[in-house]
């Protein structure tokens, strides 16, 4: 991704600290110190276990809560900023929908809300609907709406205003594998129409197959940040292999070279560190007369990433 692009969204030591208990005297620090930035056009994944900080950090980027300490700037304006939030369509993790309104309904007042009117906006209304799956159901009453129904809606609330940036918190959820599927298409579609998206998620799949870059968070704190190609370099952490037909001095050679072997269903088993003792394996079993049914070079996955940083 390169430098030259401009920062959408631009945070630098952003903190934030609660106090809790019956006299407000105990402190929580949710956010310690988080720098990190979104340019202009790409897919940025922000990432971390439950209570890492990361609603909390988005909070404060839409201007929701204040931040302790630090700075956070949209578009160049420092949060928070009338302005810069004009900018921006948000879906939160659990959008709240007033129950006897209509998806329709819905989209259309937060179209009001954001300054549009007359046909312009009952068109765009319709448009959005139509492109997150749910133009079927626009004026049933949300009230009878499924949880990935009501997901869809809110995500054509936050599109409704033609914003420059899309924020998602966890957009993914309550949706089934179709519905991610749907969702993610429309997130390639619209960072190809120019837009910007920055959005959390658990599901490391989803980021996996779509960003440019992430941020990862523990415990409050940033603890990797970088372009999904350079983060996975590809390095072979295990390598898997099946075997068939192998005789039972097969076996025991390889046992005694230090291999474990194991019966699956029609075929024997073994994981070696990295790849450079598949050789070795092969050899016996070849010399045993058994039979290579499968290698599996096994690379650094975005899960073996974030189990090994955030955890």
């Amino acid at each position: 991704m390169s430098e030259a692009r401009e920062k959408l969204i631009d945070v630098r030591g952003l903190s934030k600290t609660f106090t809790t208990g019956f006299f407000r005297k105990k402190k929580v620090q949710a956010v310690k110190g988080v720098t990190f930035d979104v340019k202009r056009g790409e897919i940025f994944g922000f990432l971390g276990p439950n209570g890492a900080g990361k609603t909390t950090t988005i909070k404060m980027l839409t201007g929701l809560i204040e931040p302790s300490g630090g700075d956070a700037f949209l578009f160049g304006q420092k949060v928070p900023s009338p302005k810069a939030r004009a900018k921006i369509g948000f879906l939160p993790e659990n959008p709240y929908v007033y129950p006897y309104l209509t998806p329709r309904e819905f989209v259309t007042m937060c179209g009001q809300l954001s300054g549009m009117r007359g046909k312009k906006l009952d068109t765009r209304t319709m448009e959005v609907l139509d492109s997150v799956g749910i133009a079927y159901a626009a004026d049933r009453q949300v009230r009878r709406l499924s949880k990935g129904m009501l997901q869809r809606t809110g995500l054509a609330a936050a599109l409704v205003s033609d914003p420059d940036m899309l924020i998602l918190d966890e957009p993914m959820s309550g949706l089934d594998p179709v519905g991610r599927k749907e969702v993610r298409d429309l997130i390639f579609k619209e960072r190809d129409a120019g837009r910007t998206i920055f959005f959390s998620t658990h599901i490391l799949s989803d980021v996996e197959a779509m960003c440019d870059r992430v941020t990862i968070l523990r415990k409050g704190e940033a603890v990797v940040e970088g372009e999904i190609r350079t983060l996975l370099r590809g390095d072979v952490l295990r390598t898997e292999i099946k075997l068939a037909d192998l005789s039972p001095e097969g076996v025991a050679e390889l046992e005694k070279a230090g291999f474990t072997v194991a019966e699956r269903p029609g075929v024997l088993y073994l994981e070696v560190e990295g790849e450079t003792k598949v050789s070795e394996v092969l050899l016996i079993a070849l010399s045993h007369e058994g039979k290579v049914v499968e290698v599996t070079p096994k690379r650094e996955t975005l899960e073996d990433l974030f189990m090994r940083q955030a955890l």
